[in-house]
């Protein structure tokens, strides 16, 4: 082999590994690498979230519920089984407190608390957390 040739190959792979490298990564729309998404979360769930090892404690019918949005929170739908419930929502540093009562006819059940959230670019968030709700 020459020297020639073997200065092509190295030269080729050279421009192939490139190549190949920038298109590995996929461009991001709007230049940001971040989801807008990410940006709506929630904590602060009360009463806390029923597990059978940490919390297997009933909530009793009618009992208030809340939890904390972050300040991208557009929006916010809470539902239990297919039921839209009222919700309040009060200003505060860390982003939102959502309020609201669990609903009369809820009694002896496992119920879900569904979160559905609108946040920046008119992205949608989703989470919730079970109860145990007593007669």
């Amino acid at each position: 082999m020459s020297l020639r040739t073997i200065l092509q190959l190295v030269v080729a792979v050279g421009i192939f590994g490139t190549v190949g490298n920038v298109f590995a990564y996929e461009a991001s729309p709007g230049g940001s690498t971040s989801d807008p998404c990410t940006q709506v979360y929630f904590s602060a769930f009360t009463p806390p979230p029923f597990s059978v090892e940490k919390n297997n404690k009933e909530v009793a019918p009618k009992s208030e519920f809340s939890f904390l949005a972050s300040k991208a929170t557009a929006s916010v739908i809470v539902k239990i089984k297919d039921e839209q419930v009222p919700v309040t929502k009060s200003a505060m540093n860390e982003g939102f407190l959502f309020k609201g009562k669990l609903p009369p006819s809820i009694k002896g059940s496992y119920i879900r608390l569904d979160i559905f959230a609108k946040g920046p670019n008119n992205c949608d968030t989703t989470t919730g957390w079970l109860l145990k709700v007593g007669n």
